[in-house]
């Protein structure tokens, strides 16, 4: 049985003064790549240089019409509120129309796809008065880009933590959009007296985001002991634009099953695998979710989670997709967003990968502009990951200092926890304990020493 056909959708940018070509056409395709995401057919692409949005329905009455010959909507704001009319009303419309000429597009034949577009996708933020007047012209669903990766969101969040994110903001971002209906805007009796269905409904949503709120503190609080377990190991987050390749290069690093699919937003969830093979002391590797332009800052606050591997990690490993034409921007959103929230000071080395598609004048040229601190490399290479691994552990090596550690034969039992947080270069015993040369950071040191003075 053919799978139903897909919704068709058509794009609308607005260009200001201050966007060249170049970088307008790329918000485009991104958009267009969303869009394909979410399930939709992209047919079309509605654009026009403006100094701002226009304030009732986006773009001018000229494009208006241009953008409803292609959704079979009107392409006129009407003016006013929308009429409510009363089943009386209703019937007796419906009756003195009987028998007018038909002006709605023909009747498909059984299995035909109509060829207007039933979605419409704004490359902008927009006004709930804006959205609604678009669709009233057009005749189609309206969404904008936050809209759209909101949902996208709400379909990929697989973890019970992701999913608490995602659905505190997308009711975050439905609150302001409910719309009062004909036959609910009486006002409620009972509980809530005076309210119309509208103000309750915006009520129950912020009780629900309360509840959200509680559940995702209580989770917040594992995920910080766990955090705290592992505070002296060396950890490395892998940071960057979505679907820069950051999941195919936590797999190749440490051998896990992590998905890996060519689709904006595939990881929503942070991972944290051990380096395979593993190293003395561990070194563990932590994915994260990718960044885009015009992120939502409820997104963003609500992945503070994800966002916090990277201010903790001793190392961060920017990925950048070499393959992409808009990657120096890709990059300097992927900065903006650490430098928000003070990641930026964490040590990091800029990775360009998918080098396999591009060729070596290319590389060189990556090479000569960001200095001999960046790789260029494929992450379905093995001889080039095999040389990040290395990379990484001589960064840790670097940093490591060597000291002898005492352990009286009445502490034996922490012989274990030396063997996790350093490397032991020898171990040699007498008749008061054991004495372990190791290499490890200075605070690993410092925690084992601390640990072995205190009372057993």
């Amino acid at each position: 049985m053919p799978s139903p056909p897909r919704p068709r959708a058509v794009l609308v940018g607005v260009q200001f003064p201050d966007v060249d070509d170049v970088e307008h056409a790329a918000d485009l395709a991104e958009l267009g790549r969303l869009a394909t995401t979410l399930g939709f057919d992209v047919t079309a692409t509605v654009t026009q240089k403006r100094d701002a949005l226009a304030a009732a329905a986006v773009i001018g009455e000229g494009k208006l019409k241009e953008l409803a010959s292609l959704t079979g909507g009107k392409g006129v704001v009407p003016s006013g509120a929308p009429e409510r009319k009363s089943k009386a009303r209703e019937k007796w419309q419906s009756e003195s129309t009987t028998g007018d000429e038909d002006v709605s597009e023909p009747e498909l034949e059984p299995g035909e796809a109509s060829t207007k577009a039933t979605v419409v996708v704004v490359d902008h933020e927009i006004t709930p008065s804006q959205a609604r007047n678009l669709e009233r012209a057009t005749g189609a669903r309206v969404l904008d880009r936050t809209g759209v990766i909101v949902d996208i969101f709400h379909r990929h969040a697989k973890s019970r933590e992701a999913r608490l994110e995602v659905e505190i903001a997308r009711l975050t971002y439905v609150a302001p959009r409910l719309r009062e209906s004909g036959g609910k805007s009486e006002r409620q009796q009972g509980r809530g007296a005076g309210e119309t269905a509208m103000e309750l409904d915006r009520r129950k949503i912020r009780d629900r985001i309360a509840e959200l709120r509680e559940e995702l503190a209580a989770i917040a609080k594992e995920r910080d002991n766990r955090r705290h377990a592992r505070k002296d190991q060396l950890r490395v987050a892998l940071v960057g634009y979505t679907n820069a390749g950051k999941s195919s290069l936590m797999r190749a690093l440490t051998g896990s099953d992590v998905l890996v699919a060519d689709k904006l937003f595939a990881t929503l969830d942070t991972t944290v695998r051990a380096l395979f093979p593993e190293t003395k002391p561990r070194i563990l590797v932590s994915d994260t979710v990718g960044f885009i332009k015009k992120l939502p800052h409820d997104l963003v606050a609500s992945f503070r989670s994800t966002l916090d591997e990277a201010l903790e990690a001793s190392l961060l490993l920017y990925v950048v997709d070499a393959s992409d034409p808009t990657h120096e921007a890709e990059l300097e959103v992927t900065r903006g967003v650490l430098r928000e929230i003070g990641a930026d000071a964490v040590p990091s080395i800029l990775l360009f990968n998918k080098a396999d598609r591009i060729d070596e004048g290319a590389r060189k040229a990556l090479l000569g502009r960001h200095g001999k601190g960046a790789i260029v490399l494929s992450a379905l290479e093995p001889r080039d990951t095999a040389a990040l691994r290395q990379t990484i552990i001589d960064v840790f090596e670097q940093r490591m200092v060597e000291e002898e550690l005492w352990v009286p034969f009445s502490r034996q039992g922490l012989i274990g926890t030396v063997y996790e947080s350093a490397r032991v270069v020898s171990e040699d015993y007498d008749e008061t304990g054991t004495r372990l040369q190791v290499r490890a950071l200075p605070a690993a040191i410092a925690r084992l020493r601390a640990a072995f003075a205190s009372p057993s």
